[in-house]
């Protein structure tokens, strides 16, 4: 039984870990200030009847903190590119000249950092539900076992095991929420 809630504790510890990578994922692609490579991680291109993401047919890299340079793989790909990131509507305005694709970051507004924050609240509450979720379903393994004989006290034990994972990974989201915040609003 001992084995059984270990397991349990272990995938319980598993699942929280991909919630907040997922988490880190969405934060990354939040625009905060500057520019970043990620930024353009949503965008996909029709390469040859496929549809890419742009990071497997081209060269995306911040030569400074407010460009974006995306240099394809093939220079066919150029207008598929402007196309696309213009499609996406994440209010940037790329320039082809031919051989690259410089997308200027402009600074954020006030008004775009408050949105920008609540879009990473919102990926934060989301986050701490997921957590939650996993909770709810390892405590209802654990008295499902409680069902099938396992001690009141080794459920217990468990179950208080599982509050501190929870606990533990809602603090780890709120902090990376919390440097989230501190990087939308640094001017």
């Amino acid at each position: 039984m001992n084995e059984e809630i270990e397991l349990i504790l272990d995938d319980t510890k598993e699942q929280m870990q991909k919630t907040i990578a997922h988490l880190e994922n969405e934060l990354a692609k939040i625009r905060a200030g500057k520019a970043s490579p990620q930024m353009l991680d949503s965008i996909f291109v029709d390469y040859y009847g496929v549809n890419s993401p742009l990071r497997n047919v081209a060269n995306v890299n911040t030569p400074d903190p407010r460009t974006i340079m995306i240099q394809p793989y093939e220079k066919s790909l150029l207008q598929q590119i402007e196309k696309a990131i213009m499609q996406a509507n994440l209010g940037l305005n790329p320039q082809n000249d031919g051989n690259f694709i410089r997308v200027n970051v402009p600074p954020l507004t006030e008004e775009r950092r408050r949105d920008l924050l609540k879009q990473a609240k919102a990926e934060g509450e989301q986050c701490r539900v997921s957590i939650r979720s996993i909770r709810r379903e390892a405590n209802e393994y654990i008295k499902k076992m409680m069902k099938e004989g396992l001690p009141e006290d080794l459920a217990k034990d468990a179950e208080t095991k599982v509050q501190i994972l929870t606990d533990s990974y809602t603090a780890k989201a709120d902090k990376h929420l919390e440097i989230k915040e501190k990087e939308i609003f640094t001017v």
